[in-house]
């Protein structure tokens, strides 16, 4: 179903693959782990890494979700804060082949993003929805100046389920004052199609993360883009000074 634009009062953004271009900040780190492996090295362990990381996203969002059923994704996530800061005791800030190094700097944003998101906060309130912990993406917007645009950030302990559950597209609506229905979820995956479309808000894919066209046409996303930033050619194409087309798929 095309969108509706008459619709759409708030702006609901995935951020892994969607405004944050993490792909090759997890190929990097498993790119680490598979170089010390006999006979996979070099390019090849960075081409497998990749092929790896591409395929796995789907399953690693499921897997959240199971954990979110099970009451377990607290758990998981302080035992996972107390990994890390104990690997960061003994991380070398100049190794930048140590996994705790790379994972302490800032992905990049998705090209174009920066200047879309400043011209879209002029129009709509918008949110965050990760299934990561929002310390860590209050930082990242952070870093690229981008934070005050956003209503709220809603991370994985936010709220008490994460997506593809509809709860944290209802707390985000209710801190932008507007209803689901109202909102459009933009997001790279199918957890991201499937959290907006069972919140009853619209629904856009973007080709630039993890997820695939055709699963993303199957989940039933209402518009498919090339790339995050060409979503402001279709809201707000009067201000869409990077001259982007977007790319939908009917």
């Amino acid at each position: 179903m095309p969108l509706d634009l008459t619709r759409i009062r708030a702006l609901c953004f995935d951020v892994d693959g969607t405004i944050a271009d993490t792909d090759d900040h997890l190929v990097a780190q498993l790119a680490v782990l598979l170089d010390r492996a006999p006979l996979v090295s070099g390019r090849r362990a960075e081409r497998l890494a990749r092929q790896i990381v591409m395929g796995a996203e789907t399953p690693v969002h499921g897997a959240y979700a199971l954990l979110d059923r099970l009451g377990l994704d607290v758990p998981v996530s302080r035992l996972r804060a107390r990994l890390k800061a104990a690997k960061a005791r003994g991380v070398d800030p100049g190794r930048t082949r140590n996994i705790g190094a790379i994972d302490e700097v800032p992905h990049d944003m998705m090209a174009g993003v920066q200047e879309m998101l400043k011209a879209l906060s002029k129009h709509y309130p918008m949110c965050t929805i990760t299934t990561g912990g929002a310390p860590r993406v209050e930082r990242f917007l952070e870093h690229y100046e981008v934070r005050d645009v956003f209503t709220a950030v809603v991370g994985a302990q936010t709220t008490q389920r994460m997506k593809p559950h509809p709860e944290p597209l209802f707390y985000a609506a209710d801190a932008m004052r507007v209803a689901p229905e109202e909102c459009l979820m933009i997001g790279d995956t199918t957890i991201d199609i499937r959290t907006g479309r069972s919140a009853g808000a619209q629904t856009v894919g973007v080709l630039c993360g993890f997820g695939t066209e055709s699963e993303l046409r199957r989940t039933g996303a209402g518009l498919i883009l090339r790339t995050t930033s060409d979503l402001l050619a279709v809201l707000m194409p009067q201000e869409d000074t990077l001259r982007k087309t977007a790319s939908p798929e009917e």
